[in-house]
């Protein structure tokens, strides 16, 4: 008897759940079903705002978001200031816009949003350590993530000298200028490279102030959101000496 209730309740979780999605509203999977330049519509929670800014007279925000079932990426999101200052972390929206790529980071476009009541969503960061170099990764594409430890290992500078983190992809960059971050880590014997997105964590945030500080061989614990470009660059949001 105890498994039959067991199961029955299962179930009534399982179609509340799905009864929750108001109508048209697509489940993660059906996102990730979904081709390109096709119009989706999902209900997610705002986890980071990489800035608002205005173009042509209309505000704009690139966001990264999570629901219970995955992620996703909005992109240039039209809104008001007004707007952009109640999406705090956790906040939940209605997104209707059109699935997009650009160099392998999937994304939404184009799209229009709703505000809605509910209560917040903050996830747990996914360890995915044993995931990297593995063509599981993709699956967890835009989610919290971390990695730990991760060894750093030297880049070269503009000079062509060994550095722990460049000011720009190619070490162009400088102090003073807000540029993003780039570093490498190695772990289980591969190289990955790791970004912290200025628009989303400027000079003067602990984590970019952390990353300046990194030494050649350091070992650290990263957390970020699993950005793609051209295959796996997250965008970090922590930066701590491994545990």
């Amino acid at each position: 008897m105890k498994k039959i209730l067991a199961l029955v309740l299962a179930l009534m979780l399982t179609v509340c759940a799905f009864a929750a999605l108001a109508e048209g509203v697509m489940t993660h999977e059906d996102y990730v079903a979904a081709e390109l330049e096709t119009e989706v519509t999902v209900e997610t929670y705002v986890q980071a705002k990489q800035g608002w800014w205005e173009n042509n007279g209309v505000g704009n925000a690139t966001i990264y978001t999570q629901a219970e079932d995955g992620a996703y990426f909005l992109y240039n999101l039209p809104m008001s200031q007004e707007d952009y200052e109640k999406l705090v972390p956790g906040a939940k929206i209605r997104v209707t816009g059109y699935k997009a790529e650009w160099a392998g980071e999937v994304e939404i476009i184009d799209a229009t949003y709703e505000i809605l009541e509910a209560e917040a969503f903050i996830p747990e960061a996914l360890d995915v350590t044993a995931l990297l170099g593995t063509d599981d990764l993709i699956a967890h594409q835009n989610e919290l993530i971390c990695v730990k430890g991760a060894t750093v290992v030297a880049k070269k500078d503009a000079n062509g000298n060994d550095a722990a983190f460049l000011y720009n992809w190619d070490g162009s960059g400088a102090a003073g200028n807000n540029n993003d971050l780039y570093f490498d880590v190695e772990v289980n014997g591969a190289v990955y490279s790791f970004t912290v997105e200025s628009y989303l964590c400027g000079e003067g945030t602990e984590v970019y102030d952390a990353v300046t500080k990194l030494n050649i061989g350091d070992k650290i614990d990263v957390e970020g959101f699993l950005y793609w470009y051209n295959g796996a660059q997250p965008h970090v949001i922590a930066v701590k000496a491994a545990e």
